[in-house]
């Protein structure tokens, strides 16, 4: 009894947490926009992955959302940015989110991260899978990287480990290796039909050949319908000139 009264009082704590996160994101640089209407497509009992986690703040504030009866999955391969949502979540004592230390691709295998380095700090926000890319594309900009052996398996394979009988929404943040992830994810995306929010730019997607065009197209053709988020007016039609970088998807 005291285990489930201490696991509803940490969700009840995530939960604040979340709040907090969806009501500063329109007013601070380091949360996305977007942070503030992920409650329109996120209810209590959604089940979420968050890929490309970082230090959590989508996974939090998803978190809130789906309450005691749902489940948060933070997916991140890199060891330090990991370690943190895991130590928050047992500060927390949150037993609505578990951490995945692993990266999510087209196959399943080993692999490796490129991560920059700047004035010799990790720059763990621009860090990405190299499988398929065609050299740092983007991160050439940085004079260093590190290389950071890391597992990796698909989406499909982590859905079936889990047991997963619902997925509501997949985040994905992973610096152009997003197409990439999707292909692993076939299967899912038939099966459940989660709505997708996919942080999209081409300079990252060059390096692994492919285009916000196409991958957009390629989802619309899927049945999913794209939006992107307006302070002023929420989740609205995207248009190719609108200069958002996070793009959702919503199956028809």
């Amino acid at each position: 009894m005291d285990q489930v009264v201490e696991s509803r009082a940490g969700t009840t704590r995530a939960g604040s947490l979340g709040r907090v996160l969806r009501a500063a994101a329109p007013h601070t640089w380091f949360l996305e926009d977007e942070v503030a209407g992920l409650a329109e497509h996120v209810r209590p009992g959604a089940v979420c992955l968050d890929v490309g986690a970082e230090y959590g703040l989508y996974t939090w504030a998803l978190a809130g959302l789906v309450g005691p009866t749902g489940h948060v999955h933070a997916v991140e391969p890199q060891p330090g940015p990991s370690s943190f949502v895991d130590a928050t979540r047992r500060l927390l004592r949150a037993g609505n989110v578990t951490v995945h230390r692993t990266a999510l691709g087209a196959a399943a295998g080993g692999g490796v991260l490129a991560l920059p380095r700047r004035r010799l700090m990790p720059v763990h926000g621009r860090a990405f899978l190299t499988t398929g890319a065609d050299g740092l594309g983007s991160n050439a900009e940085f004079a260093r990287h590190e290389d950071v052996p890391v597992a990796v398996t698909t989406v499909d394979d982590l859905v079936a480990a889990l047991g997963l009988e619902r997925l509501d929404l997949v985040k994905v943040d992973i610096e152009g290796a997003e197409a990439r992830l999707l292909r692993g994810a076939a299967g899912t995306l038939a099966a459940f039909r989660p709505a997708l929010i996919l942080e999209l730019e081409d300079r990252h997607l060059a390096r692994f050949g492919t285009t916000v065009a196409r991958v957009v197209g390629e989802l619309e053709v899927d049945g999913y319908v794209a939006r992107t988020w307006d302070r002023a007016r929420g989740w609205v039609p995207r248009r190719p000139d609108d200069g958002r970088r996070n793009v959702i998807f919503l199956p028809r």
